[in-house]
């Protein structure tokens, strides 16, 4: 029984969205919103690893103790690491777009890159 009630809640809340997506137009918004939602996260982690690096590379500058170096040269390498993974990927991404010729307009709509 509660089987039956959590399969008819879930489709009581998941229908109406299946039903919306038929229409290739809000299937498109979805995908664009989903994708400019990552391009502001991937801008918010390149941040967030420069930070990291030159919070590191301060603490390197400041500290006498060569334990605390060793610690912060660690996690400056660390941070550039992150940021060469992180805009590696971001690269790959642009050049996936690129092959299968898929990109976004200024709207976040997902549109082919080439004219139609």
């Amino acid at each position: 029984m509660k089987k039956v009630v959590k399969i008819v809640a879930v489709s009581a809340w998941v229908l109406p969205f299946m039903a919306s997506a038929q229409s290739v137009t809000y299937l498109q918004n979805l995908i664009g919103g989903a994708k400019a939602l990552l391009d502001q996260l991937v801008v918010f982690l390149v941040a967030l690893a420069v930070v990291w690096f030159i919070f590191n590379v301060i603490r390197y500058a400041m500290s006498s103790d060569p334990e605390k170096q060793s610690q912060a040269k660690t996690r400056m390498i660390w941070g550039i690491v992150a940021i060469a993974v992180i805009v590696s990927i971001w690269g790959l991404v642009a050049i996936l777009q690129g092959i299968f010729g898929v990109g976004t307009n200024a709207a976040g709509n997902l549109r082919p890159l080439l004219p139609q």
